[in-house]
């Protein structure tokens, strides 16, 4: 009861600033696409293939709140182009949101050297949204009788005009990146922009817009050694009301004798929770795993506990290429 008491003051106190807000990744630059149209296609290799999965608030949740995310993506001379399909599923009533999306990039060299690039990113798809509203319980279904409780027989009270819902998704994203192999420093900033229609989206026919969210991400690939870079990194998130901060550092270190890059990583979302990563890059694989520590006004509550956050991307890779295109080198 008092896990749920908690909770119920986290959900309540704070609902000026969630509304709306649309779900995020710890590892938020594992997913490239998911962060930025604009990184369409540009990595060194001839198709790349990502999966995420993300599971939060167990602690102090009947049913967890999970993320499930594939995405495809592949260079063509300048362009870029992929796929990708997120499932979000959330709470007793069985939330779920099913999107999915096809994206293009265009990405233009602004100097003779080809080292520093800009690049343009669209997508466009769908989602849907569902919920089972039959499993939960409302005011209206509140009686006295036996002690108080609540009888899911009874009428609601409620208008619901459906169980599903259509939402259109048109994004854009813009990317700078320097790409030098060989250079020190390899600074990377963009900014992309999310729900641009502000699309109508709820169960009760209401006029209810799904905000605008914009990221803005920037960092620097800090190359020390030639086995051992830092990159530390800003993210800045907002939609309406809501805004998020997240402060980071990555690092890799290369071990010669197994041709293999540990990774590592530690982050700061402003309060809400501190983030560690772990991974290994060998030859064209990536392997992360992320755990979330809370230290919100709900850690009481979760004893800390956050999310758990894994992630895997394959980068195909042609032998026989002679041209080397890394970016933003993250």
């Amino acid at each position: 009861m008092k896990k749920l008491f908690i909770l119920l003051v986290f959900i309540l106190g704070g609902r000026t600033l969630t509304h709306a807000q649309d779900f995020h990744l710890s590892m938020y630059d594992a997913a490239p696409i998911y962060l930025n149209p604009a990184m369409t296609g540009v990595f060194d290799g001839q198709w790349r293939a990502h999966g995420h999965f993300r599971t939060q608030w167990k602690a102090v949740n009947f049913k967890p709140y999970t993320t499930g995310l594939v995405s495809f993506d592949a260079p063509y001379k300048k362009w870029g182009f992929g796929a990708q399909i997120v499932n979000y599923r959330a709470g007793i009533g069985n939330y779920n949101a099913l999107q999915g999306v096809a994206s293009a990039a265009y990405t233009l060299p602004i100097d003779k050297s080809q080292f520093h690039n800009i690049s343009f990113g669209l997508q466009l798809g769908v989602t849907q949204k569902s919920v089972v509203y039959q499993l939960h319980t409302f005011n209206n279904q509140y009686t006295t009788a036996n002690g108080g409780g609540f009888d899911s027989g009874a009428a609601t009270g409620e208008g619901f005009g459906g169980q599903s819902v259509f939402v259109p998704e048109f994004n854009a994203g813009l990317l700078y990146y320097y790409s030098k192999t060989k250079s020190k420093v390899n600074p990377f900033i963009g900014v992309s922009a999310f729900n641009i229609l502000t699309p109508k989206e709820s169960f009760f026919d209401a006029a209810n817009e799904l905000p605008l969210r914009i990221y803005t991400h920037a960092g620097v690939r800090i190359n020390f050694l030639e086995t051992f870079y830092v990159i530390p990194k800003l993210l800045y998130m907002q939609q309406r009301n809501f805004t998020e901060v997240t402060v980071a550092g990555d690092i890799g270190y290369f071990l010669k004798s197994n041709e293999l890059y540990l990774l590592g990583g530690l982050t700061y979302r402003n309060m809400d929770a501190f983030i560690i990563s772990l991974g290994a890059k060998k030859a064209n694989y990536i392997a992360k795993i992320a755990y979330d520590i809370n230290s919100s006004s709900l850690a009481p509550a979760s004893t800390g506990r956050g999310g758990f956050e894994i992630s895997f991307t394959y980068m195909h890779q042609n032998k026989d290429s002679e041209t080397v295109k890394i970016c933003p080198r993250l």
